[in-house]
């Protein structure tokens, strides 16, 4: 024999909060209402829009100033590279002028030899110095006007366009 047992179903108890129109009624604030006058929303407006402007300006010249940074970087990066080869080169020609004197100097004969080839060499050597002194200082010149200048010009720019405002 089998025994079935039939499950009572239960429905659980919900509270009914119907019954009460605000259960929050002791902390009901009553504001009073108010119209903002005509005048106050259109200066509000009015700020707004201006703030927005002038986020979007500053947006924007913030955004190329970072752009000239890094163009400004990469200029003196490159710079300095033509520099530190140049300076390379100059130290390779000085070495090479000062080994082939040595070799020269082996070969003299006479203690006059040495004294002209002394002279021709110190004279030689100081054209060299002044020419390469010269090239480097034109190239860092040229690099510090290529790396000032848009910087400048930005700057101007930046000042002109803050007192259009």
């Amino acid at each position: 024999m089998a025994t079935t047992k039939t499950a009572k179903t239960t429905k659980a108890s919900t509270p009914d909060f119907t019954a009460m129109p605000n259960p929050f009624e002791a902390f009901t604030v009553n504001t009073p209402s108010f119209d903002v006058p005509a005048a106050a929303r259109d200066f509000a407006e009015k700020g707004i829009s201006q703030a927005r402007e002038t986020y979007a300006k500053m947006k924007a010249n913030a955004e190329e100033t970072t752009d000239l940074v890094e163009d400004t970087y990469e200029t003196a990066r490159e710079g300095a590279f033509t520099l530190g080869a140049k300076a390379l080169d100059v130290a390779k020609a000085n070495s090479d002028a000062t080994f082939a004197f040595a070799k020269d100097m082996f070969g003299a004969k006479t203690f006059a030899d040495v004294i002209e080839m002394q002279t021709t060499f110190a004279r030689q050597q100081f054209e060299a110095t002044s020419a390469q002194f010269k090239d480097m200082q034109e190239t860092a010149q040229k690099l510090f006007a290529a790396t000032t200048k848009p910087v400048s010009a930005h700057v101007e720019k930046t000042f002109k366009d803050m007192k259009v405002v």
